[in-house]
C-alpha cells in the first residue's frame, strides 16, 4: 500500500483499488476547489491506469463523510467552482456516475449537499450505521445543482421530491429501504465493507465492467442511448481477448488473467 496526502485529499492504492480519502476532518470534509480539483486529477489518473479497476471514496474520521461545499470559503468569496480542466471534466463524470471504471462510495459519517451528490456518482455505497443523508440546499436559499437533482434515477420519485424539497436529512436505514445504499455497517466496518465490495468487482473483466457500468445506468436515464450503445459494447466485448480468457479459464478451472483488450 502507498499514500499520498495533497490538498485535503488523500491517496491510498490497495492493489488494483484506489482509496480517495477525504481529509479535512476538522471542516466536517467539506469540499473546496482544491479538494474538487485534486477528486478530479485522481479519477482521471485512475482511468488511465490499466492497473486500477476499481475506486472507493471515502473520508477521515467519523463525524462527516462530507458536508459539500465550505460554506466559509464560499461566503468569502473563495472560487469554489469546477472551472474547466481535465480535473474539472473528470470530476463532474464522477458526480454523473460516468467514469470509465467502478466506484464504491465509503461513507464513514453524513453526507449532505456536494458529499450526498459526490456519493450520488458512486456505483455501490457503504454506509456507517450512525451517518445520515440529504440535500440542504434549499434551506440556504441555492439548490442541489452538482448532481443533486438526479437523485429520483436512484430512489423513488416520491421520496427523492420529499428530500430535495425539504432539505431533511434522512438516516442511513432509511436510505438503505429505499435502495440508496448497499450495506449499512457499524462505523468501524466501512471501509473493510467498501474493501471488499470493491476486490470483488476488481476480480473480473475490465470492458465487461465498463460495458455493465454504462449500460445499466443509461439504460435508466436515456433508453434509446442504451440500446444504441449495446450494440457497440457488444462487438467490443465479446470479440475480445478478455472473452477468450474468461471461457479458457473456466475450461480451466483457474483464475482469470484479465488484460483489458
Amino acid at each position: 500500500m502507498t499514500a499520498a496526502a495533497v490538498e485535503g485529499l488523500v491517496r491510498e492504492q490497495h492493489g488494483p483499488i484506489l482509496v480517495l480519502r477525504i481529509d479535512r476532518p476538522d471542516a466536517r470534509n467539506a469540499l473546496t476547489g482544491a479538494v474538487i480539483r485534486g477528486l478530479g486529477a485522481a479519477v482521471a489518473d485512475a482511468e488511465r491506469d490499466p492497473d486500477i479497476r476499481a475506486v472507493v471514496l471515502t473520508a477521515t474520521g467519523d463525524r462527516a463523510f462530507c458536508a459539500g461545499m465550505d460554506l466559509r470559503a464560499f461566503a468569502s468569496g473563495e472560487d469554489i467552482g469546477l472551472g474547466s480542466d481535465d480535473a474539472a471534466a473528470a470530476y463532474a463524470r464522477l458526480c454523473q456516475g460516468k467514469l470509465g471504471i467502478p466506484v464504491i462510495g465509503a461513507a464513514n459519517g453524513s453526507a449532505v449537499g456536494g458529499g450526498l451528490e459526490l456519493l450520488l456518482g458512486a456505483d455501490l455505497i457503504v454506509a456507517s450505521s450512525a451517518a445520515k443523508f440529504g440535500l440542504p440546499e434549499v434551506k440556504r436559499g441555492l439548490f442541489p445543482a452538482g448532481g443533486g437533482t438526479s437523485i429520483g434515477t436512484r430512489i423513488p420519485i416520491g421520496a427523492a421530491l420529499e428530500i430535495a424539497l425539504t432539505g431533511d436529512p434522512i438516516t442511513a436505514q432509511r436510505g438503505y429501504e429505499l435502495g440508496l445504499i448497499n450495506a449499512v455497517v457499524e462505523p468501524d466496518e466501512v471501509l473493510n465493507t467498501a474493501l471488499d465490495y470493491a476486490r470483488r468487482i476488481a476480480a473480473n473483466a475490465p470492458l465487461g465492467l465498463a460495458a455493465v457500468k454504462e449500460l445499466v445506468r443509461s439504460s435508466l436515464t436515456d433508453p434509446e442511448y442504451a440500446s444504441e450503445r449495446l450494440g457497440y459494447w457488444q462487438s467490443l466485448v465479446f470479440a475480445s481477448d478478455d472473452a477468450k480468457e474468461g471461457a479458457a479459464a473456466f475450461m480451466e478451472k483457474r483464475a482469470p488473467a484479465w488484460q483489458g483488450r
